[in-house]
Protein backbone atom coordinates (compact mmCIF):
# COMPACT_ATOMS: atom_id res chain seq x y z
CA UNK A 1 0.00 0.00 0.00
CA UNK A 2 1.06 3.68 -1.05
CA UNK A 3 -0.30 6.29 0.57
CA UNK A 4 0.24 9.99 1.58
CA UNK A 5 -0.48 11.21 4.60
CA UNK A 6 -1.06 15.75 4.06
CA UNK A 7 0.69 18.10 6.64
CA UNK A 8 2.18 15.38 9.62
CA UNK A 9 4.15 18.32 10.79
CA UNK A 10 2.89 21.52 12.21
CA UNK A 11 3.77 24.99 10.61
CA UNK A 12 6.01 25.40 13.67
CA UNK A 13 7.21 21.62 13.73
CA UNK A 14 8.11 22.49 10.28
CA UNK A 15 9.95 25.89 10.83
CA UNK A 16 11.71 24.60 13.74
CA UNK A 17 13.20 21.11 12.02
CA UNK A 18 14.15 23.60 8.94
CA UNK A 19 15.89 25.87 11.10
CA UNK A 20 17.77 22.78 12.84
CA UNK A 21 18.78 21.19 9.60
CA UNK A 22 20.18 24.61 8.52
CA UNK A 23 22.67 24.63 10.94
CA UNK A 24 23.30 20.88 11.26
CA UNK A 25 26.64 19.09 11.15
CA UNK A 26 26.01 16.37 7.63
CA UNK A 27 28.32 13.70 7.22
CA UNK A 28 28.44 11.22 4.43
CA UNK A 29 25.62 9.01 3.38
CA UNK A 30 26.81 5.62 2.28
CA UNK A 31 27.77 5.08 5.78
CA UNK A 32 24.73 4.02 6.97
CA UNK A 33 23.58 1.73 3.91
CA UNK A 34 24.06 -1.71 3.34
CA UNK A 35 26.34 -3.46 0.85
CA UNK A 36 24.08 -2.78 -2.62
CA UNK A 37 22.97 0.45 -1.85
CA UNK A 38 26.05 2.24 -0.77
CA UNK A 39 27.17 1.30 -4.66
CA UNK A 40 24.43 3.61 -5.78
CA UNK A 41 23.87 6.25 -2.55
CA UNK A 42 25.32 9.35 -3.28
CA UNK A 43 23.87 11.91 -0.37
CA UNK A 44 24.63 13.49 2.86
CA UNK A 45 23.01 12.68 6.46
CA UNK A 46 23.01 13.95 9.74
CA UNK A 47 24.74 11.50 12.14
CA UNK A 48 22.96 10.10 14.75
CA UNK A 49 23.91 10.79 18.03
CA UNK A 50 24.23 15.02 16.82
CA UNK A 51 21.48 17.36 19.13
CA UNK A 52 20.21 18.27 16.15
CA UNK A 53 19.67 14.36 15.09
CA UNK A 54 17.98 14.33 18.92
CA UNK A 55 16.05 17.18 18.75
CA UNK A 56 14.58 16.71 15.16
CA UNK A 57 13.78 12.39 16.20
CA UNK A 58 11.51 13.96 19.13
CA UNK A 59 9.59 15.77 16.61
CA UNK A 60 9.11 13.63 14.15
CA UNK A 61 8.08 10.48 16.73
CA UNK A 62 5.46 13.18 18.83
CA UNK A 63 3.79 14.10 15.07
CA UNK A 64 4.01 10.42 14.59
CA UNK A 65 2.07 9.87 17.68
CA UNK A 66 -0.78 12.20 17.18
CA UNK A 67 -1.62 10.98 13.56
CA UNK A 68 -4.65 8.45 14.18
CA UNK A 69 -4.19 8.02 10.04
CA UNK A 70 -0.72 7.20 10.47
CA UNK A 71 -1.54 4.36 12.96
CA UNK A 72 -4.56 2.87 11.17
CA UNK A 73 -2.49 2.57 7.98
CA UNK A 74 0.93 0.95 9.76
CA UNK A 75 -0.06 -0.73 13.15
CA UNK A 76 3.65 0.06 14.21
CA UNK A 77 4.92 -2.48 16.36
CA UNK A 78 8.07 -0.89 16.21
CA UNK A 79 9.04 2.67 14.61
CA UNK A 80 13.09 2.37 13.50
CA UNK A 81 15.00 5.45 15.10
CA UNK A 82 13.89 8.02 12.36
CA UNK A 83 17.06 9.52 10.20
CA UNK A 84 17.82 12.52 8.04
CA UNK A 85 19.55 13.25 4.97
CA UNK A 86 20.10 16.22 2.17
CA UNK A 87 20.36 16.29 -1.36
CA UNK A 88 22.42 18.93 -3.12
CA UNK A 89 25.54 19.77 -5.32
CA UNK A 90 27.32 16.91 -6.10
CA UNK A 91 25.90 13.78 -3.39
CA UNK A 92 22.48 15.00 -5.33
CA UNK A 93 20.98 11.32 -5.43
CA UNK A 94 20.00 7.66 -4.86
CA UNK A 95 19.86 4.87 -7.31
CA UNK A 96 17.79 2.10 -7.67
CA UNK A 97 17.88 0.17 -4.34
CA UNK A 98 15.69 -2.02 -2.27
CA UNK A 99 15.85 -1.63 1.78
CA UNK A 100 17.37 -4.37 4.41
CA UNK A 101 14.52 -6.86 5.55
CA UNK A 102 16.16 -6.31 8.78
CA UNK A 103 17.57 -3.24 10.59
CA UNK A 104 19.62 -3.05 14.01
CA UNK A 105 18.49 0.04 15.85
CA UNK A 106 21.29 2.33 16.82
CA UNK A 107 19.74 2.91 20.49
CA UNK A 108 19.18 -0.13 21.49
CA UNK A 109 20.41 -2.97 18.99
CA UNK A 110 16.64 -4.05 18.27
CA UNK A 111 16.47 -6.07 15.16
CA UNK A 112 13.17 -4.12 13.21
CA UNK A 113 11.73 -5.88 10.26
CA UNK A 114 11.00 -3.09 7.23
CA UNK A 115 7.28 -3.61 6.70
CA UNK A 116 7.12 -0.62 5.66
CA UNK A 117 9.38 2.20 4.47
CA UNK A 118 8.82 5.96 5.18
CA UNK A 119 9.45 9.55 3.91
CA UNK A 120 8.87 12.76 5.70
CA UNK A 121 9.29 15.80 3.31
CA UNK A 122 11.09 18.53 4.61
CA UNK A 123 11.94 20.74 2.28
CA UNK A 124 9.35 22.81 0.48
CA UNK A 125 9.25 20.82 -3.41
CA UNK A 126 9.91 24.84 -5.23
CA UNK A 127 13.26 24.76 -3.69
CA UNK A 128 14.76 22.57 -5.51
CA UNK A 129 14.68 20.66 -8.87
CA UNK A 130 14.55 16.73 -9.20
CA UNK A 131 14.81 15.09 -6.19
CA UNK A 132 11.52 12.99 -6.89
CA UNK A 133 11.17 9.80 -5.06
CA UNK A 134 10.43 7.34 -7.47
CA UNK A 135 8.84 3.88 -6.46
CA UNK A 136 8.69 0.54 -8.83
CA UNK A 137 6.49 -2.43 -8.35
CA UNK A 138 5.82 -5.20 -10.75
CA UNK A 139 2.87 -3.13 -12.57
CA UNK A 140 4.26 0.71 -12.93
CA UNK A 141 5.94 3.65 -10.79
CA UNK A 142 5.02 6.19 -8.78
CA UNK A 143 6.73 9.77 -8.97
CA UNK A 144 6.39 11.62 -5.70
CA UNK A 145 7.57 15.09 -4.71
CA UNK A 146 5.75 16.00 -1.87
CA UNK A 147 5.27 19.63 0.00
CA UNK A 148 7.35 20.20 3.41
CA UNK A 149 5.94 18.09 6.22
CA UNK A 150 4.08 15.87 4.13
CA UNK A 151 5.05 11.88 4.38
CA UNK A 152 4.46 9.12 2.35
CA UNK A 153 4.26 5.61 3.30
CA UNK A 154 5.30 2.33 0.96
CA UNK A 155 6.14 -1.63 0.98
CA UNK A 156 9.69 -1.93 2.20
CA UNK A 157 9.53 -4.81 -0.73
CA UNK A 158 9.75 -2.14 -3.52
CA UNK A 159 12.45 -1.17 -5.66
CA UNK A 160 13.05 2.48 -5.59
CA UNK A 161 15.42 5.77 -6.17
CA UNK A 162 15.44 9.59 -5.61
CA UNK A 163 16.69 11.21 -8.86
CA UNK A 164 19.47 13.90 -9.05
CA UNK A 165 18.41 17.13 -7.16
CA UNK A 166 19.85 19.61 -10.19
CA UNK A 167 18.88 22.72 -7.76
CA UNK A 168 18.86 23.72 -4.17
CA UNK A 169 18.58 21.12 -1.80
CA UNK A 170 15.61 18.27 -0.73
CA UNK A 171 15.76 17.94 2.93
CA UNK A 172 14.39 14.79 4.29
CA UNK A 173 13.49 12.26 7.17
CA UNK A 174 13.69 8.45 6.63
CA UNK A 175 12.77 5.30 8.41
CA UNK A 176 11.04 1.90 8.48
CA UNK A 177 8.11 0.48 10.31
CA UNK A 178 7.66 -3.00 11.45
CA UNK A 179 4.23 -3.82 11.39
CA UNK A 180 1.96 -5.91 13.73
CA UNK A 181 0.19 -7.17 10.71
CA UNK A 182 2.98 -8.25 8.01
CA UNK A 183 1.08 -8.71 5.43
CA UNK A 184 0.47 -5.42 3.14
CA UNK A 185 -2.55 -6.77 1.71
CA UNK A 186 -4.19 -7.73 5.47
CA UNK A 187 -2.85 -4.26 6.66
CA UNK A 188 -4.86 -2.60 3.51
CA UNK A 189 -7.66 -4.24 4.20
CA UNK A 190 -7.89 -3.63 8.09
CA UNK A 191 -7.25 0.11 6.50
CA UNK A 192 -10.05 0.38 4.20
CA UNK A 193 -12.27 -1.16 6.74
CA UNK A 194 -11.08 1.37 9.33
CA UNK A 195 -11.48 4.20 7.18
CA UNK A 196 -15.08 3.88 5.88
CA UNK A 197 -16.31 2.30 9.38
CA UNK A 198 -15.27 5.92 10.22
CA UNK A 199 -17.25 7.12 7.66
CA UNK A 200 -20.06 5.43 8.78
CA UNK A 201 -19.86 6.06 12.15
CA UNK A 202 -19.94 10.16 10.76
CA UNK A 203 -22.44 10.28 8.61
CA UNK A 204 -24.74 7.98 10.63
CA UNK A 205 -23.33 7.68 14.25
CA UNK A 206 -23.09 5.11 16.52
CA UNK A 207 -25.26 3.00 14.44
CA UNK A 208 -25.82 -1.16 15.02
CA UNK A 209 -24.30 -1.65 11.74
CA UNK A 210 -20.96 0.32 12.68
CA UNK A 211 -20.96 -1.56 15.71
CA UNK A 212 -20.95 -4.30 14.05
CA UNK A 213 -18.16 -3.87 11.37
CA UNK A 214 -16.36 -2.31 14.27
CA UNK A 215 -16.36 -5.62 15.69
CA UNK A 216 -15.27 -7.43 12.32
CA UNK A 217 -12.36 -4.87 12.74
CA UNK A 218 -11.35 -6.21 16.10
CA UNK A 219 -11.72 -10.01 15.25
CA UNK A 220 -9.79 -9.69 11.51
CA UNK A 221 -7.09 -7.74 13.79
CA UNK A 222 -7.16 -10.87 16.05
CA UNK A 223 -6.74 -13.35 13.15
CA UNK A 224 -3.61 -11.42 11.69
CA UNK A 225 -2.16 -9.18 14.75
CA UNK A 226 1.28 -10.33 16.05
CA UNK A 227 2.68 -8.49 19.15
Amino acid sequence: MLLQIPELLTTEELREAQQLLANAPWDEGRRSAGTQAAQVKNNEQLPHDCDAARKLRGIVLRALDRSPTFFSATLPKHVFTPSFNRYGNDRNSYGEHVDNAVRFAPDTGQRVRTDISCTLFLSDPNDYDGGELIIRDTLDEQKIKLKAGHLVLYPGTSVHQVTPTSRGQRLACFFWIESMVRSNEQRRLLFDLDVNIQRLRNTYGESPEAVALTGTYHNLLRMWVDT
